[in-house]
């Protein structure tokens, strides 16, 4: 028995080349340093917060004012730290926004302040933490501009 002749032009050689070992590491290695970046925006991302902010009790006190209890823990009870509050009225908008300066303390830390607002609100919490404290919080200067 004969075996058929495949026109090369057409279907090509049926020459197989050998896989080059260095080209096969450096794919691997892409990969890894990938596998390893995503894993550590995972953790960045969705990883425990260095800092956590929440209300613990709001109290509407009038049309125009509420009063909210931030209760913050932090990683690192030596720094500072801003929250940010805010009001909300009845159809969800916004009526009022505030930052507010977190002393350093150890533990847990509670602190109350009134959060003035645009219209009557029906909820006030707490919208972030951060350590990024601005410079105005800290000296008592209003911002300009």
């Amino acid at each position: 028995m004969t075996q058929q002749q495949i026109p090369e032009d057409r279907y090509g050689s049926r020459a197989r080349t050998k896989a080059r070992p260095g080209l096969l590491w450096s794919l691997v290695a892409v990969v890894l340093v990938g596998l390893v970046g995503v894993a550590y925006l995972g953790y960045r991302n969705l990883g425990s917060a260095p800092i956590e902010g929440k209300q613990t009790a709001f109290q509407v006190v009038d049309d125009h004012a509420v009063n909210i209890t931030v209760e913050v823990q932090r990683d690192d009870p030596r720094r500072p730290a801003e929250c940010v509050v805010r009001a909300l009225a009845r159809s969800g908008e916004e009526v009022g926004r505030k930052e507010v300066l977190i002393q350093p303390a150890d533990g847990v830390t509670r602190q109350d302040t009134v959060l003035r607002t645009s219209a009557r609100a029906i909820v006030g919490e707490v919208y972030g933490c951060s350590y990024d404290v601005p410079e105005y919080l800290t000296t008592h200067t209003r911002p300009t501009g």
